[in-house]
């Protein structure tokens, strides 16, 4: 049960700053970066031992393709995190609607006219992919090997933000289905319509991610 608990306060505590930042700094493209980046870099040496700090179904779903956990535990896993998200958005919902900023925006993913470049459906998609394969593929090889543990939370963290400052000004940046989930419920509308890519996106690029892994690092280390 304490893996779920922190799974789900990883989870709030990272939508709750990292899309709170990118509404009160007006979609920033630093200091949104940094954000998410930094809240992992924290998460990953709080909770880290006690779930994983995986904090996002794409990263549960190459764990699980791994076989790094369970079905059961990838099940909750997700719901914690889900959940999670539903009430960091709460939170910055509460917040934001006392101020002159409003909740117009909640830090939602978006594209075609929801993005600031106007990006079209199907880069989105592929760019969602993509993002998310290079972060997870950076989970899958600093926590696969020992000598990096003591610097895994800051790679990851900066992979992160590493990330987002190339999505952010296309998609927002999800790489989380979990993180757009939240603020889509909220919203709905196009939100809610254009939500699939952010879902779809991840998942697959987080599969691909550990698919690759296990082929090239798995093979590898049987030949030697």
């Amino acid at each position: 049960m304490k893996k779920y608990i922190a799974e789900f306060l990883g989870t709030l505590v990272l939508v709750l700053f990292g899309t709170g930042i990118a509404v009160v700094s007006e979609g920033d493209l630093i200091a949104t970066a940094l954000a998410f980046g930094l809240a992992i870099v924290a998460e990953a040496y709080v909770i880290g031992d006690i779930s994983g700090c995986h904090v996002n179904p794409a990263v549960s779903l190459a764990m699980l393709i791994s076989k790094k956990m369970t079905t059961k535990d990838f099940c909750y896993y997700v719901i914690a995190q889900i959940l999670g998200a539903i009430a960091g958005t709460a939170i910055l919902y509460s917040i934001l609607s006392g101020t002159s900023l409003g909740t117009v925006a909640l830090g939602a993913n978006g594209f075609g006219d929801c993005s600031t470049t106007n990006i079209d459906m199907i880069a989105a998609l592929i760019t969602e992919i993509v993002l998310t394969f290079v972060f997870i593929y950076t989970i899958l090889g600093v926590t696969s090997n020992e000598k990096y543990s003591k610097v895994a939370g800051i790679v990851i963290g900066l992979t992160l933000t590493f990330v987002h400052l190339l999505g952010i000004n296309l998609t927002g940046t999800s790489v989380n289905p979990a993180r757009s989930i939240a603020p889509a419920i909220f919203l709905m509308g196009d939100a809610i319509k254009q939500l699939w890519v952010f879902i779809v996106g991840p998942l697959l690029g987080g599969a691909l991610a550990a698919s690759v892994f296990c082929y090239l690092n798995v093979e590898n280390k049987k030949k030697k």
